[in-house]
């Protein structure tokens, strides 16, 4: 054994492969000694710690080089990136390695990376595995120019340019060729050229987009970094001038069918409608007749014209705090493809067959001409079912709302049984006035008029999966596969910190974790075990292979209710239209034989959506609070790593960061399975999910970066166990030094 750890030591120190002979060297082995080394490596290589290369060198299995491409494939329980080497030979699996926070090594320019996206990266190991610093990010275009976001700032002898990705520490300089061009506090494009300047990087300008204290400049940013397609094609601005509003021809006529929409008050396009009516056969007494009508986009957007190529470029809109980046120009989107009240609207329509129990007996789809009977929003439905109604809901009241809500009653009888994931979480509306400006940041109620829709809407998906399947038609599922064996094994960790037993090797299914939430629900942990659920969750996809729908505990599912905002759904419209015969306009064989490229591109586009989301929310949410530098908060420890703490904010939801250096002169210990930090001589400690006081040090409007420093005490507990205790990474001496200067 003692040879054994010798030898693994060895190899750890290495940059080389290492033979038998430079091994016994190395190790000063000789005569008897010598006699143990040939099976104390064949007992390594047959436990997988060491492999062999070229037949007679050795090197630690799974060891990584200093420097190489890897993508970035997940996120941890604490909210930190995984990546993986791109290129992988060995027989063992990869090591896990961490994206570490605020990095920007080498100053190259590494713009925000997100899921699926790849790098070239450099790593270091700590006694906690493999921390990777990006050096670039790689653009799915090779060869091309990556864009690199900033702010100039002006100087006597130079123009800097300060970039607006947080992960980047150092600036750039504009070659001076460009420096005329731009004005003090410009928010620019720029590119990397190969020269440098007093060992500066030398960038070139690309696009000055405006000042970037501009109100707006947050969504700006969010789009330029994460390449957001804006704006529409002359071809694609021309195909939309030159279509007209459908007609009924061949379409069912469903004018007179009180349908209705119901989306959120601020919603500009409605492309989903909603009615229910008693069931009148004899046969299904108790049941309901469901009619769900969805905006027929296909009959304007046919498959490889240039609206179809934009917006499959796009592959959904993107969301913003100030504005909509359309997937479909506003002709459409916001008129002739949304169905508005009192005017004539071309839409496909899944007519679904309930029992008293809400099973469905079938459904059947056809295409038709509607006209919707009232616009309202979730607010006027509930509250008009609670006895309230405004003068929109008032005339639907009886007719309309009344027997969709009996259907709805019938639905949740069924939805109870399949017992979908029930996990809670805390929508926030950031309102923005036209100076562009947040005037709130509001939590989202929710109503049973926001479960009915869904509820509609995922009956109506599902009869779409089935339909194409039992046609034989090739289709783009959504997918949401189980929770992996890691995950579980790190919620489980997690759990028996908090005296809550979970068996690792119990199948996870819906029920499990609905009992596991709902247990907890009235405890001092129920956020956290809600998020921490939420958290060991698998993200949903796109896919022609079906896997079934784990979060909603269906076997056959695809999206078919938004085919304004997302392609996919156009996609489906389309299958729907050739298999049903429902016209000439549905799927072609080039479309079907491209649908698995397809299901990749919009998965990845999503992907950066909800990135360009989420970065816009949070510039918006610093600038909000950079007028509140120096208040206390109340928060929530949302994750803990080696680095520091993650903090979300109980009024605004916000997210900020605790660098470890601010919690006070004691070394802190990172407790992985604990998801603690935890001081080395008094034990005190900090907790996933525990509530917190944090005063705001900083907030940085143009990266969205908020930093704070704790004011709650740790919380008393046992101190590390030696091994822990005995830790000197280089994060922690780095951490001794700064206190040091602080002090």
């Amino acid at each position: 054994m003692a040879l054994a750890n010798s030898i693994i030591k060895l190899l750890e120190g290495q940059r080389k492969d290492l033979s038998k002979r430079d091994i016994a060297r190395e190790l000063g082995l000789s005569g008897k000694d010598k006699t143990g080394l040939k099976e104390a490596l064949r007992a390594l290589e047959d436990a997988g710690k060491i492999e062999r290369k070229d037949k007679r060198k050795y090197a630690l299995a799974g060891r990584l080089p200093n420097v190489f491409v890897a993508e970035f494939f997940d996120r941890d329980h604490d909210g930190e990136l995984l990546a993986r080497p791109v290129q992988w030979e060995s027989a063992a699996p990869p090591p896990l390695i961490v994206l570490a926070p605020g990095q920007g090594a080498g100053g190259r320019g590494a713009s925000a990376i997100g899921i699926g996206e790849k790098a070239l990266i450099r790593v270091t190991r700590d006694d906690e595995g493999y921390v990777a610093r990006i050096i670039k990010k790689l653009t799915q275009e090779q060869g091309t120019d990556q864009p690199l976001l900033g702010v100039v700032n002006k100087a006597r002898d130079a123009v800097q340019i300060s970039p607006t990705n947080r992960k980047i520490r150092q600036s750039w300089v504009l070659r001076p060729l460009d420096c005329d061009k731009v004005e003090d506090g410009d928010l620019v494009t720029v590119a990397q050229v190969r020269e440098r300047r007093h060992g500066a990087n030398l960038v070139r300008l690309i696009e000055r987009l405006g000042d970037a204290n501009a109100p707006r400049a947050a969504s700006m940013i969010a789009l330029t970094e994460h390449e957001i397609p804006q704006g529409f094609t002359v071809e694609e601005i021309a195909q939309t001038e030159a279509t007209k509003p459908a007609i009924l021809g061949k379409r069912t006529d469903l004018r007179t069918l009180p349908l209705i929409t119901i989306d959120p008050d601020d919603a500009r396009d409605f492309d989903d409608a909603v009615h229910a009516r008693a069931d009148d056969d004899p046969t299904n007494s108790g049941g309901w007749v469901v009619t769900v009508a969805i905006a027929d986009v296909s009959a304007y957007v046919s498959g490889n014209s240039p609206l179809d190529r934009g917006a499959r470029k796009r592959g959904n809109s993107v969301y913003l705090p100030d504005q909509v980046v359309p997937m479909l120009p506003e002709r459409l989107s916001n008129d002739l493809c949304s169905l508005r009240p009192d005017e004539d609207r071309a839409c496909m329509v899944v007519q679904m067959v309930f029992d008293a129990q809400g099973n469905k007996r079938h459904h059947k789809f056809l295409r038709a001409l509607m006209r919707s009977a009232a616009r309202l929003s979730y607010t006027q439905a509930q509250e008009a079912i609670d006895g309230k109604p405004g003068d929109a809901a008032a005339p639907v009241l009886d007719s309309v709302l009344k027997p969709l809500w009996a259907a709805y009653a019938a639905l949740k009888i069924a939805r109870t049984k399949r017992n979908p994931l029930e996990i809670e979480s805390t929508e926030r509306k950031i309102r923005v006035n036209e100076q562009g400006k947040i005037t709130s940041i509001t939590k989202q109620d929710r109503f049973d008029a926001h479960r009915l829709i869904e509820e509609f809407m995922v009956a109506a998906n599902v009869c779409a999966a089935e339909t194409l399947e039992q046609k034989h038609t090739p289709l783009i599922y959504r997918v949401h596969n189980a929770s992996s064996a890691e995950k579980l094994h790190a919620l489980s960790d997690f759990l028996r910190t908090i005296d809550i037993k979970w068996a690792k090797g119990e199948r996870a299914t819906t029920k499990r974790f609905n009992t596991l939430i709902s247990t907890s629900k009235s405890g001092k942990y129920a956020d956290i075990i809600n998020e921490m659920v939420l958290r060991s969750q698998m993200q949903a996809i796109y896919d022609t292979r079906n896997i079934g729908h784990f979060g909603l505990n269906l076997n056959h599912y695809a999206h078919f209710t938004s085919p304004i905002r997302r392609y996919a759904d156009l996609i489906v419209h389309r299958a729907l239209i050739r298999c049903c015969g429902l016209g000439p306009d549905g799927a072609t064989d080039a479309e079907q034989s491209q649908l698995k490229s397809i299901a990749e591109d919009i998965t990845g586009h999503e992907r950066r959506a909800m990135a360009a989301e989420r970065d816009a929310a949070g510039r918006y949410i610093a600038s909000y609070l950079s007028e509140h530098v120096g208040s206390a908060f109340n928060a929530r420890i949302s994750g803990v790593t080696r680095f520091g703490l993650f903090l979300r904010l109980d009024e605004t939801g916000a997210d900020g960061f605790v660098p470890i250096r601010q919690l006070g002169h004691e070394f802190f210990v990172h407790d992985e399975k604990a998801h603690a930090l935890i001081g080395r001589e008094t034990g005190g400690r900090y907790t996933l999910g525990q509530l917190v006081k944090a005063e705001l040090m900083e907030a940085t409007p143009l990266t969205g970066g908020l930093l704070f420093e704790m004011l709650t005490a740790p919380t008393s507990g046992p101190r590390p166990g030696k091994s822990a205790r005995g830790r000197r990474d280089k994060h922690a001496k780095g951490n001794k030094h700064r206190r040091k200067r602080r002090s």
